[in-house]
């Protein structure tokens, strides 16, 4: 393993500054994560891209906002640019549950501690910035900034927002994956380009005063949406734009979506095409350390860091589009795969740390089988706009074969290193049977492979609900194709004498679900035998379909009104479901039951049979 030395991360500070040799600063990025320098924290990558293209960067690591704010004022002033994050995670997901309750513990912070970063980061380090140097541009992105870059609704304040852009004061928001981008920025201004005239570059979005300045850009197909003002007069409207974002967002030809928003324009330019393998693959080849910083040293585990060390990312991107799910608006819905050379490489670094020990816990991305898996007909992808490529089915177009996967698992669990690699990311168990629910040879392949070799005891699967009118809100596959993959887990576990259990994860309160299917999910787990501890209460975040209904009662694709559960009381009476074999909860799900004139299902939940 190599001995690492200070001027190896990133400068986080002047005297490290100083330890690089550089007098002056192009970037200073501000982050509200901890400084982790490994490829799976976004922060890292960004700073290591500006680092490659010849550039002298620092990154701030969670600046303390309620002081003098000399955190702000250390680095001094940047030649290029600000640039903030939030960090890997949005902010208020990271602070509070469901129910708007404060969390006890920061993954992202050392030793867990929940008191380094603000609610909205990018909002309050931006402004910070802004008053304390004007003249300086501030780049805006993260996953925080991505999904607030139009009209969102947010939960926390229950109410619908502008544009962060309007409310951070950022000259430039950067959204998606943020590497093409980034590097245009960079090249542009490297070449002299004045920041203020950076409004053609993809994948970004800023603010201009008049539609007469935006038809000087760059010439795309323009997609006027509702004005900020009209959403908030009527929520018919915001859900209608929603509809139009989440296209835009996932095609190949997508046009320009303008906003205006008081008496200002918020434009969002088209997305870059999908990255290549080899584009994707720099990103990864980067001259990470894969290790925290070492200001964190004596101050605790930072949790996110200690879950993926060991882990290998192989994908981007996410072919389902579920409903309740951000990974589309930010990843996009076409996958960017490694190159086996790639991941292979970065296997050799992991299985030299120090405290390896043999175990691979994850070979995946957004979901665990989609690696190489792309449209057979490209032209047929060029004009696509579904929002998903396998929801109501999978495409006829996608190519769904295993194989490339099987043989990855094989190359890796063969590895002289390696005792064991287990899959920790979600396995899209639809995407192994054809239209008749069949399963090819290949796909058989990968799922014994899978079961016998890459299971830690117990596979986590997502099916979300039972109801299959639920699922269709949702965009997830019927529960029948849980019970198909079962039937094969079972059989193989039986044949190879395991003892692994599916784990299945469930979702209350979700836009479409009532009481009822509640109920009945209930006493369907219950016939499968299982006790579920996956379980979550639905949690607006925005830029999703599920979100826009929670918010306006309407789908944005179809216009129908939804019902769902908002007040605590009724997501509490749903989530009770999940207990059915706890006492304290027996009496008020019978009570409930009988309301509904359901004795049938106390019946079903609760008999010894």
């Amino acid at each position: 393993m190599k001995r690492y030395s200070i001027t190896d991360w990133l400068p986080t500070s002047a005297k490290e500054v100083k330890a690089k040799g550089w007098d002056e600063l192009d970037v200073i990025l501000f982050s509200g994560d901890a400084y982790i320098d490994h490829p799976s924290f976004g922060a890292a990558v960004i700073g290591r891209i500006i680092e490659h293209e010849g550039l002298k960067v620092a990154i701030v690591p969670q600046p303390n906002w309620q002081d003098d704010l000399r955190d702000f004022k250390k680095l001094g002033i940047p030649k290029l640019f600000f640039a903030v994050t939030a960090g890997n995670m949005d902010s208020m997901v990271n602070h509070y549950t469901a129910n708007k309750r404060l969390r006890s513990e920061d993954a992202y912070t050392a030793g867990k501690r929940t008191n380094l970063r603000p609610d909205y980061p990018t909002i309050i380090y931006s402004n910070i910035l802004k008053e304390l140097y004007p003249q300086v541009p501030i780049v805006i992105g993260g996953i925080e900034a991505s999904l607030r870059r139009l009209s969102h609704y947010d939960y926390w304040q229950d109410k619908l927002k502008p544009s962060i852009l309007i409310d951070s004061k950022a000259d430039l928001l950067v959204y998606g994956m943020g590497e093409l981008p980034l590097k245009e920025i960079l090249r542009l201004l490297k070449r002299g380009v004045p920041f203020k005239s950076l409004t053609n570059i993809p994948q970004t979005s800023f603010i201009e005063e008049s539609i007469e300045e935006i038809q000087k850009i760059q010439k795309w197909n323009d997609i006027t949406l509702s004005s900020h003002q009209e959403c908030l007069r009527e929520k018919k409207k915001f859900a209608r734009n929603f509809k139009f974002i989440e296209e835009e967002s996932n095609k190949i030809e997508a046009g320009r979506l303008l906003q205006k928003t008081h008496n200002k324009w918020v434009v969002v330019n088209p997305p870059f095409p999908t990255m290549s393998s080899k584009q994707l693959d720099s990103s990864f080849d980067l001259p990470f350390t894969r290790l925290p910083h070492p200001r964190y040293r004596n101050k605790g585990a930072i949790p996110a860091y200690e879950m993926i060390k060991h882990s290998i990312n192989i994908h981007r991107g996410c072919f389902g589009g579920c409903s309740f799910c951000t990974i589309s608006a930010h990843q996009g819905k076409f996958i960017t795969n490694r190159s086996e050379k790639s991941i292979m490489q970065e296997l050799e670094q992991i299985v030299e740390a120090p405290d390896f020990k043999g175990h691979i816990t994850d070979i995946g991305g957004p979901s665990a089988n989609m690696y190489k898996m792309k449209g057979v007909k490209q032209e047929i992808c060029n004009s696509c706009k579904r929002p998903s490529c396998i929801f109501p089915s999978v495409c006829n177009n996608l190519e769904t074969d295993h194989k490339a996967m099987t043989e990855l698992y094989r190359r890796i669990r063969n590895h002289p290193k390696v005792k064991k690699a287990t899959i920790g990311s979600g396995i899209r168990y639809d995407m192994l049977f054809d239209k008749q629910g069949k399963i090819s040879k290949n796909n058989f392949e990968y799922t014994q492979e899978l079961i016998k070799h890459h299971v830690s005891g117990r596979l986590k699967v997502a099916p979300e609900h039972t109801s299959d009118r639920v699922l269709k809100i949702m965009r997830k596959p019927s529960f029948s194709y849980f019970y198909k993959f079962k039937k094969i887990f079972d059989r193989i576990n039986k044949e190879e004498r395991l003892n692994q259990q599916l784990i299945p994860y469930f979702i209350s309160s979700h836009p479409g679900s009532e009481l009822l299917d509640m109920a009945e999910l209930s006493a369907e787990v219950k016939e499968l035998n299982f006790r579920l501890e996956q379980i979550q209460d639905f949690t607006p975040t925005p830029m999703t379909v599920a979100t826009v209904i929670f918010y306006s009662g309407y789908h944005p694709f179809t216009m129908e009104k939804i019902f769902t559960a908002k007040s605590r009381e009724s997501k509490l009476r749903q989530r009770q479901f999940f207990f059915w074999y706890k006492k304290e909860y027996r009496n008020k799900i019978q009570t409930d039951l009988k309301k509904l004139g359901r004795k049938d299902l106390i019946q079903r939940i609760f008999s010894k049979g």
